[in-house]
């Protein structure tokens, strides 16, 4: 069996130890969040002071129900971070083969080995979809669902950027999991709040084993916030959308081809990505490549006026 790598964005600590370099001088497009993030509320004192009480959490999944339209038939579980629900599932159901898409966030393969599941395109009791697809932002459709009860884990986290193209109506049917993130769209990747939904009984297992108060009461509070702030939604989702609109005009005047992406990061493929990985470093600018690709580089969505400018210039100046 291969091992996987664990691997991340983000890691600008040890990006600065070898460039040199303040972190208020780097530009970090290592990741997929949204760096103008969901601006926190004002938390009220007993939010903090107490376990979180049964109106907070009532609150947020009224609210979440009606945002992302989840079934009346279908349940939803918070947890410390859609992290915690991934590394948590696959030990919840019966081993067997499980069907995950390539290129992937590769947490799920990790966390499917871990615990004894061998990953396979043939007699598969399991399948893992990104909607849309982490790193190439390809959106699935209600057939790749397997049927049956089977477990379909449909991880959405960067499916608020798009939600007409959410599949939250299908966990209404036995073994389908939709995963929420409050991380990626909404920037706020240290709340480490998650969700979960799916029909009660295909979620009791794991509702049993995060056990109460799987989720902070902070965390709720933030998050029926952001849920209910339209306007600060519509207004990111039409930003992100011209910002993305701009990094391709500047990545296509450099000859390098866009294959794919979302509105909070762009995929390209060039002969040699470490290379371009490394004179951006040396220009206090971190990407993303993948251990598994020898092709992909992967940069987010720049979110200041000056940081738009040393990116255009970094990639006219250097020669691939």
């Amino acid at each position: 069996m291969k091992k996987i790598i664990t691997d991340h964005g983000g890691n600008l600590d040890e990006t600065i130890i070898q460039y040199g370099g303040l972190k208020s001088e780097w530009i970090d497009l290592s990741t997929g969040i949204n760096q103008n993030s969901y601006p926190i509320p004002k938390i009220p004192d007993w939010v903090w002071k107490n376990l979180p009480d049964k109106s907070l959490v009532e609150n947020f999944i009224y609210t979440a129900r009606n945002f992302w339209n989840v079934p009346t038939e279908a349940e939803i579980i918070s947890a410390s971070g859609t992290s915690a629900i991934i590394n948590t599932l696959p030990s919840l159901f019966k081993i067997g083969n499980v069907d995950i898409y390539n290129p992937c966030y590769s947490e799920y393969e990790i966390a499917f080995q871990r615990n004894g599941w061998k990953t396979s395109r043939n007699n598969i009791s399991a399948r893992v979809l990104i909607n849309p697809n982490n790193p190439d932002g390809k959106i699935w459709h209600a057939d790749n669902i397997l049927e049956d009860g089977k477990l379909t884990i449909i991880d959405e986290s960067f499916c608020d950027l798009v939600p007409e193209k959410s599949l939250i109506s299908y966990t209404k049917n036995p073994g389908v999991i939709v995963l929420k993130s409050f991380g990626k769209f909404w920037g706020l990747a240290g709340l480490r709040f998650g969700c979960a939904i799916g029909l009660p009984k295909t979620l009791q297992a794991l509702k049993d084993t995060l056990g109460p108060w799987a989720a902070s009461g902070p965390a709720l509070f933030i998050a029926n916030s952001a849920l209910s702030d339209r306007r600060w939604i519509t207004n990111n989702r039409a930003r992100l959308n011209k910002d993305v609109l701009n990094l391709d005009k500047i990545l296509l005047k450099n000859d390098i081809k866009v294959i794919g992406g979302t509105s909070l990061f762009r995929l390209i493929s060039i002969k040699d990505p470490k290379k371009l990985q490394d004179k951006l470093c040396q220009r206090k600018i971190l990407t993303r490549t993948f251990p598994y690709s020898e092709a992909f580089l992967r940069l987010g969505i720049p979110h200041k006026p000056e940081h738009w400018k040393r990116i255009e210039n970094a990639l006219r100046d250097i020669k691939l």
